[in-house]
């Protein structure tokens, strides 16, 4: 689906939808369109810089005002009807958080992950992350259609609402205690750090606890999806004792 004008993308950035590009024409001066740019890259959508010619040929309307957006249709679960779901069948809750993941090769590897591990749901915010587009749903490989994926407004607030309702909180980051040595059974949550940067200071205070997994080489960090994977089957491994 294609979204075009000023007014048009900037309903489209306030809402949920999921934005797979933005194409913006290349050199423009409006102040608007730069703003909306920068905005939707936040959102984690790709940029693309076209000229007039490319501009009104991508167009249907004939009106895009230097600005155009592509939205990739995806449904995303409600926390509560995913919750809800879950105890009705009696199951263990067990979310993988991610705390500002940019890379749409990561979120599709950690579908993959979620989805054959059988984790409840997979919680991501709304803004400066990315979100389920067409490079997502592809490395996903299949998982997209399964998989339950949360866009929330707050990270932190979701991790509060779901410490109150009975739910272990865990940053996988440094310095925390080793995995292996943690408790990963019950109802927990896993929140996983951006790429570079890791889960931001005030998320981890929110967090119940921190674990981290064992290093011993001279790189001290991995890539957002694998650390995801290690985590939640290590989790896997100590609920099926």
């Amino acid at each position: 689906m294609q979204i075009e004008g000023k007014n048009q993308v900037r309903e489209l950035l306030n809402s949920d939808k999921t934005i797979e590009k933005i194409s913006v024409l290349d050199g423009t001066r409006d102040d608007d369109v730069r703003t909306l740019s920068r905005f939707a890259k936040e959102r984690g959508a790709k940029i693309e810089y076209l000229d007039k010619r490319a501009m009104d040929k991508l167009s249907i309307t004939s009106h895009h005002q230097g600005i155009i957006a592509t939205v990739t249709e995806f449904k995303y679960a409600e926390l509560d009807d995913v919750i809800a779901a879950a105890k009705a069948k009696e199951e263990e809750l067990f979310f993988i958080i991610l705390d500002g993941v940019s890379d749409p090769h990561n979120l599709g590897s950690v579908m993959r992950v979620a989805e054959c591990a059988g984790v409840t749901g997979i919680i991501i915010p709304k803004n400066r992350a990315v979100s389920v587009n067409e490079t997502v749903v592809r490395v996903s490989a299949g998982a997209s259609e399964h998989v339950n994926v949360i866009k929330v407004t707050n990270i932190n607030k979701t991790i509060d609402d779901l410490k109150a309702q009975g739910v272990f909180v865990y940053a996988a980051d440094m310095d925390g205690e080793e995995m292996y040595k943690t408790n990963l059974k019950g109802d927990i949550g896993i929140v996983v750090g951006s790429e570079g940067f890791g889960v931001s200071a005030l998320t981890r205070k929110t967090c119940d606890g921190i674990i981290s997994i064992p290093m011993f080489g001279k790189v001290n960090s991995l890539n957002a999806s694998v650390s995801a994977g290690i985590v939640t089957y290590e989790a896997v491994r100590q609920r099926r004792k």
